[in-house]
């Protein structure tokens, strides 16, 4: 990096005295903030993960906290199971989450089923789930569309 030095009397004396012109170059910051930025729109939609399950509407649905400890257990319509991002086979799911409840007693987990899977492969997930101790299991709902409200 440098810096402008200019004459302080104009340039006419034959003594020069120089004063220093402290200016900042602003335009590498910006080419850096721009590129920054074109990553970050590019990278954040691919962060979002997760199996594609058309979930069951309900009438009276209401908003889950957030938290980060808890697991998502997604069911989907041929009842292929899958633990957050990694598919899990059936038989394995009880130890699984048996490791994962001794990690961390006061895990959640939000149960995640296509609306099109039958009851018993549902009843069997959960069975497990419980199986493993874990006790605190929620199911998870897409909020009604307006027709399917009944009106006030």
């Amino acid at each position: 990096m440098g810096a402008f030095i200019k004459s302080a009397a104009g340039g006419k004396s034959s003594r020069r005295s120089f004063a220093p012109i402290a200016e900042i170059n602003v335009t590498p910051m910006v080419d850096v903030m721009l590129v920054l930025l074109v990553i970050f729109i590019i990278t954040a939609p691919l962060l979002t993960t997760g199996v594609n399950v058309n979930l069951p509407q309900t009438v009276r649905t209401k908003a889950l906290p957030q938290d980060d400890k808890a697991l998502t257990l997604y069911v989907d319509k041929d009842g292929k199971l899958t633990l957050n991002t990694e598919p899990v086979e059936f038989d394995k799911l009880r130890a699984k989450l048996t490791v994962v409840r001794q990690a961390n007693p006061d895990v959640r987990i939000y149960v995640k089923g296509d609306k099109d899977v039958s009851y018993g492969a549902m009843m069997q997930a959960m069975a497990e789930v419980m199986g493993a101790g874990i006790v605190q299991v929620a199911f998870v709902t897409d909020p009604p569309k307006r027709s399917l409200r009944s009106p006030r």
